[in-house]
């Protein structure tokens, strides 16, 4: 564990368009400016460089906007994460053996491609059809080791299991970052805000939200990306309803005397609970 290692994380908000190569351009311009800012961890919203497909039921061909891992956008963002000497999370559609995935590649610093977490949990509401576009994941609670420290990668929907957020803090993470495409009055205000807050605290991390924003054909998101950390308070907060890039130092000697780590986690009894 970083015990008194402090970072940078950058949470880019941006609002898509249509033009997949025009939201990665931008993409990679907002990642020069994280970096520049002092960043060393930059973290994009889920899909971070498609329009939102979900929002409308899955047609024949939607496929055509899925790519591999390694592929063609994680090469771009390698080759500039090495540039910068930054790590860099972003989200995907990722096509492997016929199947599609909701994914999140990790890069670490020196460009290299940690590994990829696929969200394990997929919803199926009004605007987020996601049952007709993602296989549920098949590689576990994601947690990778990069020069920003011990990673955990909740994507969207997965946030809202106790089980898989507990799992993360088992694997070690020291901070979660969650890729969302979260719609304005989805939820009751701050419920989003509130589980991660008591994510944090129960599980002894840094928790780390990067949201979509912007009105799409279907859906509006809501921006009011956060960091919360593990007492479960929130340390920083983008805007709501515009693009920004959020800022905020993450400092992980808080994690030695933090509740969860000094109690909870310790003092679990898992040989029990399945007798209650």
């Amino acid at each position: 564990m970083n015990n008194e290692k402090k970072i940078i994380i950058a949470l880019v908000q941006q609002q898509n368009t249509p033009d997949r190569q025009k939201n990665l351009e931008r993409g990679l311009e907002a990642l020069d400016r994280a970096a520049s800012a002092g960043a060393q961890l930059v973290v994009f919203p889920e899909l971070s460089f498609l329009p939102f497909l979900p929002q409308r039921p899955a047609q024949p061909g939607f496929e055509l906007w899925a790519e591999t891992v390694p592929g063609p956008t994680t090469d771009r963002l390698a080759r500039k994460a090495a540039d910068l000497r930054v790590v860099v999370i972003l989200n995907l559609l990722e096509i492997q053996a016929g199947k599609t995935y909701d994914s999140s590649p990790v890069i670490d610093s020196d460009g290299r491609l940690v590994g990829v977490n696929r969200m394990v949990h997929v919803m199926e509401a009004p605007g987020f059809h996601e049952k007709g576009y993602y296989h549920p994941g098949d590689l576990g609670a994601g947690v990778f080791k990069t020069s920003a420290g011990q990673v955990g990668v909740a994507i969207c929907y997965d946030r809202h299991f106790p089980e898989y957020m507990r799992a993360l803090a088992l694997k070690g993470a020291e901070l979660v970052v969650t890729p969302q495409a979260g719609a304005k009055g989805e939820w009751p205000a701050g419920l989003f805000q509130a589980e991660l807050q008591v994510a944090a605290f129960q599980n002894g991390y840094f928790c780390a939200l990067a949201n979509r924003v912007g009105q799409e054909e279907v859906v509006e998101f809501d921006g009011g990306s956060f960091v919360v950390d593990p007492s479960g308070q929130v340390i920083a907060r983008a805007v709501q309803e515009k693009e920004d890039i959020l800022l905020a130092e993450v400092d992980f000697s808080r994690l030695r005397d933090c509740p969860a780590r000094k109690h909870f986690l310790r003092d679990r009894r898992p040989e029990v609970y399945d007798k209650l």
